[in-house]
């Protein structure tokens, strides 16, 4: 129910740290627009999924883990043990990602 919350956040600090960022020498620098699309593409689906499954609505307290008691605790929950690991895995799938994409930039420049 709120598994994407960590994404989000990600994306959102991602998006901060591209537009306030001098240094553009890295390959994942260079590679951040992609990791940004990943996350806030990811985030979006799983918020439209949670609202047709009906975890998420329209009015307050918006999760509907919030209206039983002890919901909190079940939404931190979920969002350690799911967000989290998410946000790592598409992270590192897009440092491998950015790993290659440099490779085979390198390998096609030197042949």
């Amino acid at each position: 129910m709120s598994c994407f919350v960590v994404p989000l956040v990600q994306a959102a600090a991602t998006s901060a740290y591209r537009k306030y960022a001098t240094e553009k020498d890295t390959f994942l620098s260079r590679n951040l627009p992609t990791l940004e699309k990943m996350l806030w593409g990811g985030s979006v689906m799983l918020i439209v999924d949670h609202i047709i499954n009906g975890e998420l609505t329209w009015r307050f307290p918006f999760f509907t883990a919030l209206e039983t008691a002890g919901g909190g605790s079940v939404m931190l929950h979920e969002m350690l043990t799911v967000g989290l690991p998410m946000s790592v895995i598409v992270t590192a799938i897009w440092v491998a990602w950015s790993y290659a994409k440099e490779r085979a930039g390198k390998l096609k420049i030197e042949n």
